[in-house]
């Protein structure tokens, strides 16, 4: 049982946005709890007093009493309470120690000194569970954003937890990784694991949860049984900032598609990892100037490496992309190009958010920089320092320097992970405006609400190469929800007859 009473946190660095107050709960054993609300409302904080970061790792001040079966976490050192609580981050990047698949599966079980024999049970155990054989005895480095957060689910899976406390674990998988977490949690419920998991994506959780603890502006503004917030619908959802609980129904805002528009040229573009098979394979490619094109596929389909191929930060990818007469190699393109990058900790640098803005600027200009924070939400954490920001909230930084760069062509990689249904929606409305700037923007997403919200293309990637590239009218926008909505169904249908 866990139990948190009276418990208010505030982080050392006084930020205000991710602290806690008076927070009074008590989850039961086997109990499924979800927490949502926007960004910054203190979902992850919440999770950091359960599985011991706080204060063993974020300083701050402490009030309460935080308890699993009776026994004090904060006066525990991280080695005990990491024996009852396994931990998923937003970032699964955050929490590997191996530089292979297979060997940080091992980890956990290798730290608490289990038999060899033991070990490689559980990791069986866990790539049968995970269906992640083709994982297995690989490079991190070279898997996607979607393939890390499985390897992190499994490496947590192998120590045998009894509470799991999972932070944005759906930000980074498609439709069909996102059922097959459906899948892995209702397996941990059944074995009567405790799951505390912070989320903004509703849809996939929904036949799961025990529970639902609405926080706002860190407090628990309400408490919902499951029924209760199966039985609420788009409109309330969406008032109280929260995303839809089914794919389906969903529409796209419509947009205007040139009827002739000037077009953007790829030819022979192709990349390949070391001692790798061509990992990207475009012999030609055309993509409208001025659109904003969706990139999707399966996790693992090429989508991000086809990103850093096309804006030049892969050396050794041969191809060029041509405007009419003019033609760019890879170093050229590093001009043309601006990206964000799935892992936005890679791309922020400074001492405070605003100085981030401005160093994407050829010439600093302070009201323009605090203008485009504005749009963006972020304008009240213009002296912070990025790396203190949460997730969503490094996201938008990242996509504010993007717009402040004022390159020709923005490459988005899931410019939605881990944001809220507001977030998402300003994300979208500045699209837009660089659309309307005359920017061609590239944005890689499993994020649907999103491109429905904003993008006028698609372009559809599996094993490297592009398998479809069509408008989003009306007939587009009935192929992508089939895509969609086909592969949630049938990873779903799939599921039920497993629990039958």
């Amino acid at each position: 049982m866990i139990e948190l009473k009276n418990v208010s946190f505030s982080y050392s660095q006084g930020q205000k946005e991710n602290g806690l107050y008076d927070i009074n709960v008590t989850i039961q054993r086997g109990e499924v709890v979800l927490l949502c609300g926007e960004s910054g409302c203190g979902k992850t904080t919440l999770t950091r007093l359960i599985n011991g970061l706080i204060p063993n790792y974020y300083e701050g001040s402490l009030a309460g009493e935080v308890r699993i079966n009776g026994r004090p976490v904060n006066k525990l050192p991280l080695y005990e309470t990491a024996k009852m609580v396994g931990s998923v981050f937003q970032n699964p990047r955050s929490q590997f120690f191996n530089v292979d698949t297979t060997s940080e599966l091992a980890f956990g079980c290798e730290n608490r000194g289990l038999p060899e024999e033991e070990i490689r049970e559980r990791i069986g155990e866990a790539v049968s569970d995970f269906k992640m054989e083709g994982l297995m005895g690989r490079s991190i480095f070279q898997l996607s954003g979607g393939e890390k957060q499985k390897i992190a689910c499994a490496s947590v899976s192998t120590t045998h937890p009894d509470i799991f406390v999972l932070d944005e674990p759906s930000s980074n998988l498609d439709t069909a990784s996102i059922e097959e977490l459906r899948r892995l949690m209702g397996l941990w419920k059944s074995k009567g694991k405790t799951i505390i998991i912070a989320e903004h994506r509703l849809y996939f959780m929904r036949e799961l949860v025990d529970r639902v603890l609405y926080m706002k502006n860190g407090k628990i503004e309400k408490e919902f049984h499951s029924e209760q917030i199966k039985a609420m619908n788009l409109a309330k959802l969406s008032t109280m900032g929260l995303r839809p609980l089914f794919l389906e129904g969903l529409k796209r805002d419509p947009k205007t598609i040139p009827l002739k528009p000037e077009d953007l040229w790829l030819s022979d573009f192709v990349f390949s990892y070391k001692h790798k098979s061509s990992a990207i394979r475009i012999d030609s490619l055309t993509a409208p100037k001025g659109s904003i094109v969706a990139v999707i596929g399966h996790n693992g389909a090429g989508k991000s490496t086809f990103a850093r191929c096309l804006c030049g930060l892969e050396k050794n990818c041969t191809g060029t992309l041509s405007f009419g007469d003019v033609t760019y190699k890879g170093r050229e393109r590093l001009k043309r190009c601006c990206m964000v990058m799935q892992d936005v900790n890679h791309q922020l640098f400074t001492e405070s958010v605003l100085d981030e803005i401005l160093l994407s600027m050829d010439e600093g200009d302070p009201a323009k920089a605090e203008s485009i924070l504005n749009s963006l939400d972020l304008l009240p954490l213009k002296d912070l320092h990025p790396m203190s920001l949460s997730g969503g909230q490094k996201q938008r930084v990242a996509i504010a320097s993007a717009i402040a760069s004022e390159k020709e062509i923005i490459l988005f990689d899931e410019p939605t992970s881990g944001l809220d249904l507001r977030h998402m929606r300003e994300v979208a409305h500045n699209l837009e405006q660089l659309q309307q700037m005359g920017k061609t923007l590239f944005v890689i997403s499993h994020d649907l609400e999103l491109i429905l919200a904003s993008c006028t293309h698609v372009l559809h990637f599996e094993k490297g190469s592009v398998i479809d590239n069509y408008p989003l009218n009306d007939k587009g926008e009935k192929k992508l929800l089939s895509f969609f909505i086909r592969n949630h169904q049938e990873q779903a249908n799939h599921y039920d007859v497993q629990c039958i």
